[in-house]
């Protein structure tokens, strides 16, 4: 009996752990958060789907917004045979809209593998997940925190219509008649609009 509580003791202190980060452009008026457990870790359990969406009774974590689906998404947990890491599917439950995982899109009922860091898109909404490894194989946990600026500044990735201005030394094909004016400048500020 002693071995079985030593290896679940063992398991708690090895959880996988996802950070999910949230961001939204109007999160400082509207209480959209108000159901999430910020700053403090829960314990999933790793045979549910972790879903997120609008509706508190279908969903294990809700959020605050009539635009958001009753049912949004769904982090699945699994593993694979040569792995002892605990990896992550992610679904998009959403008729209404499409999700974006680092730029890839999913349609309805579609999924694909969750990376380790992955930006998720959907509405006005951006949530940056991270995956800390764990070998626990019944539970996880999650940590959940709301973002100052957008997770697409922290990891660089453009939001879509816009390109940042890279400063490659030559003229550019649609200015090649115009006469160059002089050494171009970068200033990875600026943000060029098509």
């Amino acid at each position: 009996m002693t071995n079985v509580s030593q290896t679940m003791e063992t398991e708690e202190d090895l959880l996988t752990l996802l950070h999910i980060k949230f961001y939204h452009p109007q999160q400082h008026c509207k209480g959209l958060y108000n159901s999430l457990p910020l700053g403090t870790r829960s314990r999933c359990s790793a045979d549910d789907p972790l879903r997120l969406g609008r509706d508190a009774q279908a969903c294990t974590y809700s959020l605050v917004d009539p635009k958001v689906s009753r049912k949004q998404l769904a982090l699945n947990a699994y593993r694979t045979p040569k792995s002892p890491d605990m990896l992550f599917s992610i679904q998009n439950l959403s008729q209404r809209g499409r999700l974006s995982v680092n730029g890839s899109s999913l349609g309805y009922l579609e999924r694909m593998d969750l990376p380790d860091k992955a930006l998720i898109r959907f509405l006005e909404y951006e949530m940056l997940i991270i995956r800390e490894s764990g070998e626990a194989k019944t539970s996880f946990e999650v940590d959940m925190e709301v973002l100052t600026v957008p997770p697409s500044r922290e990891t660089y990735t453009c939001v879509p219509g816009r390109a940042p201005v890279m400063d490659t030394g030559m003229v550019n094909q649609n200015t090649a008649g115009l006469r160059e004016l002089g050494p171009l400048e970068t200033d990875e500020t600026l943000i060029y609009y098509k």
